[in-house]
C-alpha cells in the first residue's frame, strides 16, 4: 500500500528558509508526477506544486519563484526547497502521487512567524 512520510518542517522566521522531505513508497516512483499540497488553519487543502515524470516543476503562483519541488526516483524521494518564506505559508505541508487518490500521511508543520 501506498505510505507517504513527510519531514523537515519548523519554525521560522519571515524571510528564511526550509528543506521538506518526503519518502513515498508502495508505486513505482518514475511512474508518477508527485506532488506538495499545505493547508493553513480554516483553509482548504491547495496544491503548492508538482514535478512530472519528466521532472519538471510547476508552481502555485503564490510560491512561484521560492520554492523548488525536486525528486529522486532512486531513493524514491520528493523534496520541496523554500526560500523566503512569509507568514501566509504558515500551514502543514503533504505529499503525495499527483492526480491520485491515495491516503494522506501526516504531513509536517510549517510556521513562518517572527
Amino acid at each position: 500500500q501506498v505510505q507517504l512520510v513527510e519531514s523537515g518542517g519548523g519554525l521560522v522566521q519571515p524571510g528564511g528558509s526550509l528543506r521538506l522531505s518526503c519518502a513515498a513508497s508502495g508505486r513505482t516512483l518514475s511512474l508518477y508526477a508527485m506532488a506538495w499540497y499545505r493547508q493553513g488553519p480554516g483553509k482548504q487543502r491547495e496544491l503548492v506544486a508538482y514535478i512530472t515524470i519528466g521532472g519538471r516543476g510547476n508552481y502555485a503562483d503564490s510560491v512561484k519563484g521560492r520554492f523548488t519541488i525536486s525528486r529522486d526516483n532512486a531513493k524514491n524521494m520528493v523534496y520541496l526547497q523554500m526560500n523566503n518564506l512569509k507568514p501566509e505559508d504558515t500551514a502543514v505541508y503533504y505529499c503525495n502521487f499527483f492526480g491520485t487518490e491515495f491516503p494522506w500521511g501526516q504531513g509536517t508543520q510549517v510556521t513562518v512567524s517572527s
